[in-house]
């Protein structure tokens, strides 16, 4: 078969050589050269303002702002500075001297205030004055001792030791003299020879409980008040 041609094919070809490399020039490019007959003229460049019209329909323009009745215009007065500045000075007050402090032979002196030798510091108003901040912390910790003061007397109070009155002390003593008792009739049943383990061991816990029975009598019978803990 025969190859297909398109019926638009010397028409694109046509455009693509007629806008092929349109921004390419040879040489120079052509750009418009201006005409002698329109040359630079001077003050052309100015800004031209209209000229101000004087009269207008026959009529004179009336000013455009009028003073008022009360305006007084500013008169300046030229002010003569120098007798003004000599009469200032022959009226005013001399000034003070300026202490200063000198230290050395050739004269060197400089001013004695900024010096450090003059006692500025102490005689500030705040001079000695403990400051807020420091009160107020001696007072949180006066406080806080203060609470710990009263938890702990009243611990102490909880675990304050109480004296035995003259009844109560008969009783005891009445008591422990009865155990006593009752403790050496079993001591004095124990059999003479003591052959097992058991048999001496029981001995001597009698024996213990006695002594320690002698040692509260012997202390109860010696002391006539007597202090036991609040546990």
């Amino acid at each position: 078969p025969l190859r297909y041609i398109s019926k638009f094919r010397e028409f694109v070809r046509h455009e693509a050589q007629k806008n092929k490399s349109q921004w390419k020039t040879m040489g120079p490019a052509k750009v418009a050269v201006p005409s002698p007959s329109n040359f630079l003229q001077k003050h052309s460049k100015e800004s031209k303002v209209a000229p101000k019209k004087k009269e207008q329909d026959g009529k004179k323009l009336l000013p455009l702002s009028v003073p008022q009745r009360t305006y007084h215009p500013i008169i300046h007065i030229k002010k003569n500075f120098i007798n003004k500045n000599a009469v200032a000075v022959i009226k005013g007050e001399p000034k003070e001297p300026r202490p200063f402090c000198v230290d050395t032979r050739q004269g060197d002196k400089y001013l004695l205030e900024p010096s450090g030798l003059v006692p500025k510091y102490i005689k500030k108003k705040n001079y000695g004055v403990i400051p807020k901040y420091v009160t107020r912390r001696n007072e949180e910790i006066k406080r806080e001792e203060e609470e710990y003061q009263a938890r702990l007397l009243e611990e102490l109070k909880k675990k304050a030791m109480k004296i035995l009155s003259e009844e109560e002390r008969t009783n005891v003593l009445k008591a422990l003299k009865k155990n006593w008792e009752e403790i050496n009739h079993a001591f004095q049943g124990l059999p003479v020879l003591t052959d097992t383990r058991y048999k001496k061991m029981h001995k001597e816990e009698l024996e213990l409980k006695l002594k320690q029975l002698e040692h509260d009598i012997a202390a109860i019978e010696k002391h006539k008040s007597i202090y036991i803990a609040n546990v």
